[in-house]
Protein backbone atom coordinates (compact mmCIF):
# COMPACT_ATOMS: atom_id res chain seq x y z
CA UNK A 1 0.00 0.00 0.00
CA UNK A 2 1.24 3.78 -1.02
CA UNK A 3 0.27 6.58 0.36
CA UNK A 4 1.40 10.28 0.27
CA UNK A 5 1.42 12.68 2.41
CA UNK A 6 1.43 15.98 -0.19
CA UNK A 7 -0.78 16.25 -2.74
CA UNK A 8 2.30 18.58 -4.24
CA UNK A 9 3.91 16.73 -7.43
CA UNK A 10 7.18 15.71 -6.62
CA UNK A 11 7.21 15.80 -3.37
CA UNK A 12 5.30 12.27 -2.15
CA UNK A 13 6.16 10.62 0.78
CA UNK A 14 5.88 7.19 0.08
CA UNK A 15 5.85 4.32 2.88
CA UNK A 16 5.02 0.98 2.12
CA UNK A 17 3.13 -1.41 4.76
CA UNK A 18 -0.35 -2.90 4.57
CA UNK A 19 -3.07 -0.96 6.95
CA UNK A 20 -4.07 -2.24 9.97
CA UNK A 21 -7.65 -0.77 8.52
CA UNK A 22 -9.35 0.41 5.65
CA UNK A 23 -12.72 1.62 4.66
CA UNK A 24 -14.89 4.11 2.72
CA UNK A 25 -16.63 6.02 4.36
CA UNK A 26 -19.55 8.48 2.52
CA UNK A 27 -16.73 11.32 2.49
CA UNK A 28 -13.39 9.52 2.01
CA UNK A 29 -10.88 6.46 2.02
CA UNK A 30 -9.86 6.33 5.93
CA UNK A 31 -6.80 4.15 6.93
CA UNK A 32 -5.01 3.55 10.02
CA UNK A 33 -1.08 2.28 9.48
CA UNK A 34 1.50 0.88 11.84
CA UNK A 35 4.44 3.15 11.64
CA UNK A 36 7.86 2.05 12.75
CA UNK A 37 8.82 5.36 14.28
CA UNK A 38 5.71 7.29 14.48
CA UNK A 39 3.32 4.78 15.79
CA UNK A 40 -0.43 4.46 14.36
CA UNK A 41 -1.15 6.28 11.80
CA UNK A 42 -4.15 7.74 10.17
CA UNK A 43 -4.54 8.45 6.87
CA UNK A 44 -7.59 10.15 5.12
CA UNK A 45 -7.71 10.05 1.00
CA UNK A 46 -3.89 9.24 1.05
CA UNK A 47 -2.78 11.96 3.50
CA UNK A 48 -1.56 11.98 6.78
CA UNK A 49 -4.35 13.38 9.09
CA UNK A 50 -2.02 12.29 12.90
CA UNK A 51 0.11 9.91 14.59
CA UNK A 52 0.35 8.50 18.20
CA UNK A 53 3.89 9.87 18.10
CA UNK A 54 3.72 13.22 17.00
CA UNK A 55 -0.07 14.47 17.44
CA UNK A 56 1.03 16.88 20.35
CA UNK A 57 3.21 19.23 18.33
CA UNK A 58 -0.07 20.05 16.04
CA UNK A 59 -3.53 19.78 18.74
CA UNK A 60 -1.06 21.55 21.37
CA UNK A 61 -0.46 24.25 18.83
CA UNK A 62 -3.73 24.76 17.89
CA UNK A 63 -5.59 24.65 21.23
CA UNK A 64 -3.29 26.22 23.65
CA UNK A 65 -2.20 29.28 22.00
CA UNK A 66 -6.21 30.77 21.20
CA UNK A 67 -7.17 29.20 24.96
CA UNK A 68 -4.16 30.74 26.77
CA UNK A 69 -5.09 34.30 24.92
CA UNK A 70 -8.75 33.79 26.75
CA UNK A 71 -9.19 34.48 30.29
CA UNK A 72 -11.53 31.65 30.97
CA UNK A 73 -12.56 29.84 28.18
CA UNK A 74 -15.87 28.22 29.69
CA UNK A 75 -17.54 27.33 26.24
CA UNK A 76 -15.96 26.16 23.41
CA UNK A 77 -16.82 24.63 19.45
CA UNK A 78 -14.41 22.97 17.40
CA UNK A 79 -15.44 22.61 13.86
CA UNK A 80 -13.52 19.42 12.77
CA UNK A 81 -10.73 17.39 14.93
CA UNK A 82 -12.60 13.79 14.45
CA UNK A 83 -9.68 12.05 16.03
CA UNK A 84 -10.60 13.85 19.24
CA UNK A 85 -6.97 15.21 19.75
CA UNK A 86 -7.97 18.71 19.50
CA UNK A 87 -11.17 17.96 22.12
CA UNK A 88 -8.59 16.01 24.68
CA UNK A 89 -6.52 19.39 24.74
CA UNK A 90 -9.55 21.76 25.09
CA UNK A 91 -10.55 19.51 28.04
CA UNK A 92 -7.32 20.12 29.96
CA UNK A 93 -8.25 23.28 30.56
CA UNK A 94 -10.37 24.05 33.81
CA UNK A 95 -12.76 26.15 33.33
CA UNK A 96 -14.38 24.72 30.11
CA UNK A 97 -17.40 23.60 31.03
CA UNK A 98 -18.78 22.50 27.68
CA UNK A 99 -16.94 21.72 24.22
CA UNK A 100 -19.13 21.19 21.50
CA UNK A 101 -17.62 19.15 18.66
CA UNK A 102 -18.94 19.08 14.63
CA UNK A 103 -17.16 16.33 12.90
CA UNK A 104 -18.73 15.40 9.28
CA UNK A 105 -17.66 12.26 9.54
CA UNK A 106 -18.45 9.73 12.31
CA UNK A 107 -16.43 6.68 10.53
CA UNK A 108 -13.30 8.73 11.14
CA UNK A 109 -14.15 9.36 14.94
CA UNK A 110 -15.30 5.68 15.33
CA UNK A 111 -11.96 4.78 13.81
CA UNK A 112 -10.06 7.21 15.86
CA UNK A 113 -11.45 5.40 19.20
CA UNK A 114 -10.96 1.66 17.99
CA UNK A 115 -7.54 2.19 16.48
CA UNK A 116 -5.70 5.38 17.98
CA UNK A 117 -7.76 5.81 21.94
CA UNK A 118 -4.55 7.37 22.72
CA UNK A 119 -4.66 10.36 20.94
CA UNK A 120 -8.49 11.40 21.91
CA UNK A 121 -7.17 9.66 25.67
CA UNK A 122 -10.75 9.10 26.94
CA UNK A 123 -12.01 12.99 25.65
CA UNK A 124 -14.68 11.83 23.31
CA UNK A 125 -16.46 10.27 26.43
CA UNK A 126 -16.02 12.63 28.46
CA UNK A 127 -19.70 14.65 29.95
CA UNK A 128 -18.01 18.01 29.34
CA UNK A 129 -18.39 16.99 25.12
CA UNK A 130 -20.86 17.09 23.02
CA UNK A 131 -20.02 15.21 19.79
CA UNK A 132 -22.08 15.58 16.50
CA UNK A 133 -21.82 14.16 12.92
CA UNK A 134 -23.19 16.99 10.59
CA UNK A 135 -21.18 19.93 8.60
CA UNK A 136 -19.23 22.36 10.32
CA UNK A 137 -20.14 25.04 8.32
CA UNK A 138 -24.12 24.94 8.58
CA UNK A 139 -24.05 24.30 12.42
CA UNK A 140 -22.04 27.97 12.29
CA UNK A 141 -24.34 29.62 10.54
CA UNK A 142 -27.58 28.38 11.77
CA UNK A 143 -26.04 28.52 15.40
CA UNK A 144 -27.68 30.55 18.09
CA UNK A 145 -24.96 29.89 20.53
CA UNK A 146 -22.20 32.03 21.80
CA UNK A 147 -18.92 30.69 22.40
CA UNK A 148 -15.51 31.65 24.03
CA UNK A 149 -13.29 30.01 21.70
CA UNK A 150 -13.96 28.57 18.30
CA UNK A 151 -11.13 26.20 16.99
CA UNK A 152 -11.17 25.09 13.02
CA UNK A 153 -9.13 21.82 12.68
CA UNK A 154 -10.19 21.64 8.71
CA UNK A 155 -9.19 19.92 5.64
CA UNK A 156 -7.54 22.18 2.85
CA UNK A 157 -9.21 24.59 1.21
CA UNK A 158 -10.10 22.04 -1.69
CA UNK A 159 -13.64 21.01 -2.91
CA UNK A 160 -16.09 21.67 -0.13
CA UNK A 161 -13.56 22.50 2.56
CA UNK A 162 -12.91 25.37 0.86
CA UNK A 163 -16.14 27.46 2.49
CA UNK A 164 -14.37 27.08 5.91
CA UNK A 165 -11.47 29.63 4.53
CA UNK A 166 -13.46 31.83 3.31
CA UNK A 167 -14.69 35.41 4.28
CA UNK A 168 -18.50 34.66 5.58
CA UNK A 169 -17.33 31.23 7.16
CA UNK A 170 -15.34 33.54 9.04
CA UNK A 171 -17.77 36.43 9.94
CA UNK A 172 -20.26 33.51 10.99
CA UNK A 173 -17.35 32.84 13.22
CA UNK A 174 -17.35 35.91 14.56
CA UNK A 175 -20.99 36.49 15.18
CA UNK A 176 -20.75 33.69 17.39
CA UNK A 177 -18.24 34.68 19.41
CA UNK A 178 -18.38 36.11 22.88
CA UNK A 179 -17.04 39.40 24.20
CA UNK A 180 -13.44 38.45 24.61
CA UNK A 181 -13.92 35.63 22.23
CA UNK A 182 -10.84 33.75 20.20
CA UNK A 183 -10.89 31.98 16.68
CA UNK A 184 -7.79 29.59 15.81
CA UNK A 185 -7.42 27.72 12.37
CA UNK A 186 -4.71 25.66 10.95
CA UNK A 187 -3.81 27.18 7.45
CA UNK A 188 -1.35 25.12 5.31
CA UNK A 189 2.64 25.49 5.32
CA UNK A 190 3.81 28.19 4.07
CA UNK A 191 6.89 25.89 2.45
CA UNK A 192 4.31 23.81 0.09
CA UNK A 193 0.50 26.15 0.04
CA UNK A 194 1.75 29.64 0.20
CA UNK A 195 -1.04 30.74 -1.51
CA UNK A 196 -3.39 29.03 0.72
CA UNK A 197 -2.08 31.38 3.93
CA UNK A 198 -1.92 34.16 1.69
CA UNK A 199 -6.17 33.65 1.09
CA UNK A 200 -6.77 32.56 4.60
CA UNK A 201 -5.27 35.60 6.54
CA UNK A 202 -6.85 37.84 3.86
CA UNK A 203 -10.17 36.63 4.21
CA UNK A 204 -9.52 36.46 7.98
CA UNK A 205 -9.03 40.18 7.69
CA UNK A 206 -12.23 41.02 6.22
CA UNK A 207 -13.61 39.41 9.00
CA UNK A 208 -12.00 40.30 12.42
CA UNK A 209 -10.33 43.28 13.21
CA UNK A 210 -7.24 41.41 15.10
CA UNK A 211 -5.57 38.36 12.88
CA UNK A 212 -2.53 36.87 14.07
CA UNK A 213 -0.75 34.31 11.61
CA UNK A 214 1.58 32.08 14.11
CA UNK A 215 3.90 28.94 13.26
CA UNK A 216 4.67 25.44 14.33
CA UNK A 217 6.08 22.24 13.45
CA UNK A 218 4.60 18.99 12.82
CA UNK A 219 7.19 16.08 11.91
CA UNK A 220 4.74 13.88 9.99
CA UNK A 221 3.27 17.27 7.55
CA UNK A 222 4.43 18.05 4.38
CA UNK A 223 6.78 20.87 5.03
CA UNK A 224 7.23 20.09 8.49
CA UNK A 225 6.83 24.06 8.93
CA UNK A 226 2.82 24.63 9.95
CA UNK A 227 1.08 27.87 10.14
CA UNK A 228 -1.88 28.74 12.02
CA UNK A 229 -4.06 31.94 12.60
CA UNK A 230 -5.58 33.38 15.73
CA UNK A 231 -7.87 35.63 15.53
CA UNK A 232 -10.78 38.00 16.95
CA UNK A 233 -11.71 41.36 18.02
CA UNK A 234 -8.75 41.70 20.19
CA UNK A 235 -6.71 38.94 20.77
CA UNK A 236 -2.51 37.56 22.07
CA UNK A 237 -1.42 37.82 25.59
CA UNK A 238 2.50 38.31 26.13
CA UNK A 239 4.75 35.76 27.41
CA UNK A 240 4.18 36.36 31.05
CA UNK A 241 0.95 36.69 31.08
CA UNK A 242 0.39 33.36 28.89
CA UNK A 243 3.25 31.58 31.56
CA UNK A 244 0.67 32.92 34.61
CA UNK A 245 -2.15 31.21 33.21
CA UNK A 246 -0.29 27.71 32.18
CA UNK A 247 0.61 28.03 35.68
CA UNK A 248 -3.09 28.41 36.95
CA UNK A 249 -4.21 26.03 35.16
CA UNK A 250 -2.13 23.47 35.41
CA UNK A 251 -1.23 23.24 31.59
CA UNK A 252 2.20 21.47 30.61
CA UNK A 253 2.95 20.84 26.62
CA UNK A 254 5.21 18.56 25.43
CA UNK A 255 5.58 21.21 22.35
CA UNK A 256 3.99 24.10 23.61
CA UNK A 257 5.03 26.20 26.23
CA UNK A 258 4.66 30.15 27.54
CA UNK A 259 8.13 30.70 25.43
CA UNK A 260 7.28 28.81 22.36
CA UNK A 261 3.80 30.32 22.68
CA UNK A 262 5.25 33.81 22.58
CA UNK A 263 8.18 32.73 19.64
CA UNK A 264 5.25 31.31 17.81
CA UNK A 265 4.00 34.64 16.56
CA UNK A 266 7.81 35.97 15.66
CA UNK A 267 7.50 35.13 11.92
CA UNK A 268 10.23 35.06 9.08
CA UNK A 269 10.00 37.56 6.99
CA UNK A 270 8.88 35.24 4.20
CA UNK A 271 6.17 34.10 6.31
CA UNK A 272 5.11 37.45 7.60
CA UNK A 273 5.39 38.98 3.90
CA UNK A 274 3.03 36.10 2.48
CA UNK A 275 0.74 36.54 5.16
CA UNK A 276 0.70 40.31 4.28
CA UNK A 277 -0.44 39.77 0.56
CA UNK A 278 2.97 39.51 -0.71
CA UNK A 279 5.23 37.72 -2.86
CA UNK A 280 7.30 34.86 -1.59
CA UNK A 281 10.48 32.22 -2.24
CA UNK A 282 8.15 29.17 -3.13
CA UNK A 283 5.45 29.52 -5.94
CA UNK A 284 1.78 29.33 -5.33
Amino acid sequence: MRFSESPVAGLEIVYDGEPLHEERSAFQLIQVFQHPAFGRMLVLDGLVQTTERDEFFYHEMLVHVPLICHPEPRNVLIIGAGDGGALRRVLEHPSVERVTMVEIDERVTAVSREFLPAISAGALGDPRADVRFEDGHAFVVDSRDTYDAIIVDSSDPVGPGIVLFSAAFYEACLERLGADGVFAAQIGTPTLFPGEIRMAVSNARAAFADVRPYLGAVPTYPGTLWAYMLAGRKVGVDGREAMRRASDRSIEGWYWTPAVHSAAFELPRFVSQLADGGSSPFVG
